[in-house]
C-alpha cells in the first residue's frame, strides 16, 4: 500500500461526503430529499451510490490508487464484504478514512477542526479493518497569518495521533477557492507546512491534500520533502475540466477529487451509461494526474 501511494500512477478518489454534504451530493446524483425519509434512508441512498461507483469496471488501481471513505462506509459492506477489504483485495485501491467531525465557526479567517472524541478508538478500528491512512479537513477563508499558523499546527497535532496508531495521515488545510486572498493564503500555508514538516521524525510518512494553487508549482517543494509520501489536490468546487486543467499545471500533485469524480452521474442511468460517464471522468482526472 505504501509503495502504491508513493509512486503509483493515478489519483485518490474522495468518497467521503458526510452528513452535511450528503443531501447536495445525492441531489446532484438525481436523488432528491423527497425520495427518502430520515437520516438512515439518506445514508442508505448514499451508500448505494458509492457501491455503484466502487463496483464500476473502471474503478480499479489501473487509474485509481486510493479512496477516502466516510466512517459509516468503513463499517458497511458491499456484496457482503467490508468496504475497505473489498477496495484493496478486489479493486487494488488503498483505503483511507475521513476522521474529522466537521468545522468550527470561522475565527482569524479560518475554520478549525471540531473536537474528535474517541479518535484513538476509531483509529484502532480502522487499522483492524485494513485501512491505510486517514484524512482531516479544515478550511482557510482569508490570508490571516495567525489563523493559518493555528490551523496548520492543529493539523500536525492530529497527524501525530494518527501516526502513533500506525496509520498515514492526510493533512487537509483547504484554501477556499472563492477567497479574495487565495494566492496570499497559499503562500503563507506553504511556509507553515514546510516548517512543521521539518519537525517530524525520520522515517515518518504524511500526505498533504491541498487546494489547487493559483501559482502553478507552489507546492513542488513540499511534494519533494522526505517526510511527504504524496501531495494530492482537492477540486474545491471546480468543475472536472477546470480542476483537471489546473492539476495538469502542477507536476508534483495528483488528484483527490469528489464532486469532479461524480459529475454527470445520475441514479436513473443504465449501468452502461453510468459506467461510460464515470469512466470518462476517471480518465480525465487520471490524465491530469499523470
Amino acid at each position: 500500500m505504501r509503495e502504491q501511494m508513493k509512486s503509483g500512477a493515478g489519483f485518490v478518489a474522495a468518497l467521503d461526503q458526510s452528513g452535511g454534504s450528503t443531501p447536495k451530493a445525492l441531489s446532484l446524483y438525481g436523488v432528491e430529499p423527497t425520495d427518502y425519509e430520515g437520516e438512515e434512508a439518506m445514508f442508505k441512498a448514499m451508500h448505494d451510490m458509492r457501491a455503484r461507483i466502487i463496483l464500476a469496471d473502471d474503478f480499479t488501481n489501473a487509474k485509481i490508487i486510493g479512496a477516502i471513505l466516510f466512517e459509516r462506509t468503513m463499517h458497511d459492506e458491499i456484496d457482503g464484504t467490508p468496504v475497505a477489504e473489498l477496495l484493496w483485495n478486489r479493486r487494488g485501491v488503498v483505503p483511507f478514512l475521513k476522521i474529522d467531525k466537521g468545522l468550527e465557526d470561522e475565527a482569524n479567517g479560518v475554520q478549525m477542526l471540531k473536537p474528535m472524541p474517541g479518535l484513538e478508538d476509531v483509529l484502532a478500528t480502522a487499522k483492524g479493518k485494513g485501512v491505510f491512512g486517514t484524512k482531516e479537513r479544515s478550511v482557510i477563508n482569508h490570508a490571516n497569518p495567525e489563523g493559518i499558523a493555528a490551523i496548520v499546527a492543529q493539523q500536525f497535532d492530529v497527524a501525530r495521533t494518527v501516526l502513533a496508531a500506525g496509520l498515514v495521515p492526510i493533512l487537509e488545510p483547504e484554501v477556499n477557492i472563492h477567497s479574495e486572498t487565495k494566492a496570499e493564503a497559499e503562500t503563507l500555508l506553504e511556509a507553515e507546512i514546510a516548517k512543521h514538516l521539518d519537525t517530524l521524525d525520520e522515517g515518518v510518512d504524511v500526505m498533504l491534500k491541498l487546494t489547487l494553487p493559483d501559482q502553478p508549482g507552489l507546492y513542488d517543494g513540499l511534494a519533494q520533502h522526505p517526510r511527504v509520501l504524496r501531495v494530492v489536490a482537492l477540486s474545491g468546487g471546480y468543475s472536472t475540466d477546470v480542476a483537471s486543467a489546473k492539476l495538469a499545471q502542477n507536476a508534483h500533485m495528483i488528484a483527490s477529487f469528489s464532486r469532479a469524480l461524480t459529475e454527470g452521474l445520475n441514479v436513473k442511468m443504465t449501468d452502461a451509461e453510468f459506467g461510460a460517464a464515470l469512466g470518462s471522468n476517471i480518465d480525465k482526472i487520471y490524465q491530469a494526474s499523470i
